[in-house]
């Protein structure tokens, strides 16, 4: 069962649980990512054979979430990660037929306009999102009614540019990229293009988000990174981070 220290009843994600919990460990970069994608479906549909977009995929391990539940047919696009190793771990889960690794730059999308039934973005989409015409940019890829959806780390309220200091200790420049759910709900209705479904928090995103974290052994690399936004978590108990879910349908009618 996929429960990390009592924290995270395999109720609470009971699709996740089916998973082994050593595999998610192995290939971590970052939050949970089967739980967050778990989350984010609850509310956005994935029908047998949608075509969906994992922008931002990691380790892909997401994709293979996607195709095995869902049944859908997953590009598993990153930047970063070598699809290589993406396509081993995509034939060893059994998904081959139903998962495309290959290497993409979020804003130099190489497909097809209007081919996606969806995109979904865990953990990533902040990382290019906020730019204030990158929504018009990726809609062009999605089907007329088809849907966006994307889980980031972010606030559960608006800091208005002041950090709060119990957590300033711990906080960095590249955090400006979380944002909570009303100004996200802003920044995509701003575009006229797309009807927000659904924009919120996960109830207690930060206490997964810790232990997750305390549950992992990050890359050397990366140890004291995680190390200080565990301390940070712990710190914040809930007040200010945790983690924000956007679903939206292309076209605003």
């Amino acid at each position: 069962m996929a429960s990390v220290d009592g924290v995270v009843p395999p109720e609470r994600f009971p699709r996740s649980s089916g998973y082994d919990l050593a595999w998610q460990k192995r290939y971590m970069m970052g939050p949970n990512p089967l739980w967050l994608t778990e989350w984010l479906a609850e509310d956005l549909p994935i029908g047998e054979g949608a075509r969906v977009l994992d922008l931002g995929a990691g380790t892909a391990l997401t994709s293979v979430f996607l195709a095995r539940e869902f049944g859908a047919r997953v590009t598993a696009a990153d930047l970063w990660v070598d699809p290589g190793d993406n396509w081993r771990r995509v034939r060893e889960a059994g998904v081959a037929d139903r998962v495309l690794p290959l290497r993409a730059e979020a804003r130099d999308l190489p497909f097809a306009e209007g081919y996606f039934d969806a995109v979904v973005s865990i953990d990533a989409y902040h990382y290019f999102g906020t730019d204030d015409l990158y929504l018009d940019y990726l809609l062009r890829f999605i089907a007329p009614g088809g849907r966006l959806g994307i889980v980031s780390p972010g606030l559960a309220r608006p800091v208005d540019g002041t950090v709060p200091e119990r957590i300033r200790p711990y906080w960095q420049a590249a955090y400006r990229s979380f944002h909570s759910a009303q100004w996200w709900r802003a920044t995509f209705e701003s575009s006229q293009a797309v009807r927000v479904e659904r924009a919120d928090t996960l109830v207690d995103g930060w206490k997964y988000w810790l232990a997750w974290n305390e549950a992992c052994t990050p890359p050397e690399d990366a140890a004291d990174i995680v190390a200080q936004e565990s301390a940070m978590l712990r710190a914040d108990a809930g007040e200010t981070l945790g983690f924000v879910r956007v679903i939206a349908r292309n076209g605003a009618a």
